[in-house]
């Protein structure tokens, strides 16, 4: 069995937000993968998730808890299906050091400043699941101040994160969606290092 896991921050405040692009990349994926494209996300008290069972082989899940939390969710989830390996494990996220319209299929490695991804590193005890990592650039730098101020008087990562997508994003953030599911449908037909040759 396979679980993919998107992460994001629970309640519509936060739905069209940049820290949950994994949200999105999932309800994309889902309609893909559902019949006539009707999801039916049941929440699951146990993970403390909305759970999509695709078939006997594949669950999609949006942990509820919020985002730094997210091991929590992800290791009870774990627990609840039969995951025998970690590298069943598919985790989709957004990523600040890609592009927007970038993504990033890898194994393993550190959480990069993500909290979330570090939050499941920590709870699970491995680095040794799939990412699939969606960029969302980082935040402009005040450009009228010198460069060894600008970092101070920039906006932080933390306040870009949680801001939503401006319009002139929309059509490559559009574009980017359809891209991550392409690649993850390819990595469950061939395998995740297939997509990765094809879209890193």
């Amino acid at each position: 069995m396979k679980l993919i896991v998107g992460l994001g921050n629970p309640g519509p405040k936060y739905q069209n937000t940049r820290h949950n692009l994994g949200f999105m990349v999932l309800d994309k994926l889902a309609k893909k993968l559902t019949p006539a494209g009707k999801t039916n996300w049941r929440f699951e008290q146990k993970s403390n998730s909305l759970i999509l069972p695709v078939n006997s082989e594949l669950v999609l899940a949006k942990p509820q808890t919020f985002m730094n939390a997210s091991g929590f969710a992800v290791k009870n989830l774990i627990t609840n299906y039969p995951i025998t390996n970690y590298s069943s494990l598919w985790l989709v996220h957004d990523d600040v050091d890609l592009p927007l319209g970038k993504l990033k299929i890898r194994f393993g490695g550190g959480s990069a400043g993500h909290h979330g991804v570090e939050s499941i590193i920590q709870q699970l005890g491995t680095d040794e699941f799939w990412r699939i990592r969606v960029g969302i650039g980082k935040p402009i730098q005040n450009s009228k101040f010198p460069p060894n101020r600008r970092v101070q008087n920039s906006k932080s990562v933390e306040e870009y994160v949680l801001e939503e997508f401006g319009e002139n994003e929309l059509g490559e953030l559009k574009n980017m969606l359809k891209k991550a599911v392409e690649a993850i449908k390819l990595a469950l037909k061939n395998g995740p290092q297939k997509a990765m040759n094809m879209y890193n």
